[in-house]
């Protein structure tokens, strides 16, 4: 069985097990409230159609996507939450339970997701999973509370009732943080703290949006019934707007740096794919070594630009292998690396890395170790893995002064588990 395996089925296996209780409860007893449980199932359904596309294939968002693909569908994870969280519709008390609100939320997002499915661009199961559960979450901590009349009884209905709703769904979001960390560490092997640490500072984007909107719907159908809907849906709708275009441009960016790097290779300074294969290891190398976030997507770039500098040089480095060259050829390479990103009006730090990737790595910052590292490997493994097995060692021979031993030993797990797409990995040991 793949490592992780058993823990992803567990947290999916969960979620259908609950699904499927609400659905069979659902259907038994019958719809409470259907006109509740109609308008909040068509927003949960509209915020699904409008969500971000995924790619095909890709059940693991880059470094670089950041929120966007933490919370793809962030209107219907609010209206989801606003139903888990609502007590009273227009003065109305409801009557709905738990197994409803999580019959509706999953009959409702897998209504959403059809035509992404049919477009090739569905979501991952792992996140669907996940909205099911936290959903059942916030509704089995409020649902009962809020009928058996504790709730009214002890905040009222002012503000110290909103101000529990936000806690709760604060406890919700992080709930969510940690198991989508869990997932992610089952499926890729990375290490849980970064993990956990991207999934934390995204709640203070996006999550924090959909927990407010989640409140204030529970609060405003409770006061004004379900044409409040509508009206509070409108300002999450312009916030996934922008955060489109926050994305786009972040993707364009990335584009650019990728067009740049294939400038030596399209020159014939370095093999194909070359720096594709250092940034795609680097970051994984990264990930291993507890970095996240910004420090990801830094490192990306510079492992993506870190041969520029050869474009600066009459006599293209035979192979474009620069890790078998002098220390001083190195270095001077690296600063005229340095100086091209510099020109092209790329962050500062991804330059920094670019100039020092040939220092001893007892004066590099962390991610030029990377770089340096990552970087010889792919130069000396060639193809097969035995040559892979070579290169490694060759690194580990260099610990001394070339490569830091942290780095080189992230490396070999990396590289034992499989490595990255397009990088050749080593057997285990």
């Amino acid at each position: 069985m793949r490592p992780g395996a058993a823990t992803v089925g567990a947290v999916n296996g969960a979620a259908l097990l609950l699904g499927l209780t609400g659905l069979a409860s659902t259907l038994w007893y019958g719809v409470d409230e259907p006109g509740n449980a109609l308008a909040f199932g068509a927003l949960v359904v509209l915020g699904e159609l409008a969500r971000w596309a995924t790619a095909p294939g890709t059940g693991t968002p880059p470094a670089a996507e950041g929120a966007r693909e933490r919370e793809p569908a962030p209107l219907a994870a609010a209206g989801a939450l606003a139903y888990a969280l609502l007590g009273q519709s227009a003065g109305t008390a409801t009557t709905h339970g738990v197994l409803q609100i999580t019959a509706v939320v999953g009959a409702a997002g897998l209504a959403g997701i059809v035509p992404h499915l049919a477009r090739g661009h569905g979501p991952g199961l792992d996140h669907f999973a996940r909205r099911v559960l936290t959903v059942g979450f916030a509704a089995l901590c409020f649902q009962p509370l809020y009928n058996s009349g504790a709730v009214v009884a002890h905040l009222g209905q002012g503000p110290w009732y909103a101000l529990f709703l936000l806690l709760l769904l604060t406890l919700t979001a992080l709930c969510d943080a940690v198991l989508a960390a869990l997932v992610l560490r089952a499926r890729t092997g990375f290490p849980y703290g970064p993990l956990l640490r991207d999934e934390l500072r995204a709640l203070l984007g996006i999550g924090s949006a959909v927990c407010a909107t989640g409140a204030v719907m529970a609060l405003g159908v409770a006061a004004a019934g379900l044409w409040a809907l509508p009206v509070l849906a409108v300002p999450l709708l312009l916030t996934q707007v922008s955060y489109r275009r926050y994305a786009a441009v972040r993707t364009v960016n990335r584009q650019t740096m990728a067009s740049l790097a294939r400038a030596t290779e399209i020159a014939g300074c370095t093999p194909p794919g070359h720096a594709r294969r250092v940034a795609a290891l680097s970051t994984a190398v990264g990930r291993e070594l507890g970095l996240s976030g910004p420090e990801l997507t830094v490192l990306e770039h510079a492992a993506l630009m870190h041969d520029i500098g050869q474009l600066s040089l009459v006599d293209p480095v035979a192979g474009g292998a620069t890790a078998l060259l002098p220390a001083e050829e190195q270095r001077r390479i690296a600063l005229l690396g340095g100086e091209v990103v510099r020109r092209t009006g790329a962050a500062a730090s991804v330059a920094v890395i670019v100039e020092r990737q040939a220092d001893p790595y007892r004066e590099q910052p962390v991610s030029a170790r990377i770089v340096r590292a990552v970087n010889a490997y792919d130069d000396l493994a060639g193809d097969g893995a035995g040559a892979a097995l070579g290169a490694l060692e060759r690194l580990r021979l260099g610990t001394a002064r070339d490569y830091h031993p942290d780095v080189v030993e992230c490396l070999a797990r990396v590289l034992a588990r499989g490595g990255a797409a397009g990088v050749t990995s080593v057997p285990p040991g």
